[in-house]
């Protein structure tokens, strides 16, 4: 299982409208396959929307994207207000939350960490130890490591209910002093790090 996370900036104020374009073609194109979620950014990079798709693998990816397009399904027609568009390819960590649809927001904080090259495998098994503690202050709906795109990069997933949810979640984790996950050999091993809160497009899977 792969999942594709399209990420596109777009010209001030066409947020709106480039929502709705996607609305009329989006039965037509989740037919084909199933969306995971479509958000726009509400705190960080300003003008953006983010789509993750998921896919048995790369074939099947190809395949689908060349019938939709061949069908007339996709995409919808959103070029004058694209200003940038990023593509990664990813895969679930195996003790990542299942990305099912249902309303575990509206707000989802998508977090990405770069990380030290070969130094993956000391985070994972950090994460995999300490991920659990972390979840009993709020839910993760998602935890990938980018294989195509971003070399060494992992991204993960937070809804929370409101703001206040997400400043309580990771005030008490931290107190109690589950998280972050302790890394074998130090913090070092993290490079830049991003954050953005998103809020759902109407369609999206994920609320």
């Amino acid at each position: 299982m792969i999942y594709e996370i399209r990420t596109y900036d777009l010209t001030a104020r066409s947020t709106g409208e480039v929502i709705k374009r996607f609305e009329e073609k989006i039965e037509g194109r989740t037919k084909l396959s199933p969306l995971v979620g479509f958000w726009y950014t509400e705190i960080g990079p300003l003008n953006q929307i983010v789509h993750i798709w998921r896919y048995d693998d790369l074939n099947q990816r190809a395949e689908i994207r060349h019938e939709s397009v061949a069908s007339g399904a996709w995409p919808p027609k959103i070029g004058e207000f694209v200003l940038k568009q990023n593509v990664e390819i990813c895969f679930a960590w195996p003790f990542s939350p299942e990305m099912t649809p249902g309303e575990h927001g509206p707000y989802y904080e998508m977090r990405s960490y770069m990380v030290e090259p070969g130094k993956m495998p000391a985070v994972k098994a950090a994460w995999e130890k300490d991920l659990p503690g972390r979840l009993e202050y709020s839910p993760c709906v998602g935890l990938l490591e980018c294989d195509i795109g971003v070399a060494s990069k992992m991204i993960h997933i937070w809804p929370y209910k409101s703001l206040d949810d997400r400043a309580k979640a990771r005030k008490e984790a931290g107190e109690a002093g589950v998280w972050p996950a302790p890394v074998e050999g130090g913090p070092h091993h993290m490079g830049a790090q991003d954050s953005k809160i998103m809020l759902p497009a109407p369609f999206s899977p994920m609320r």
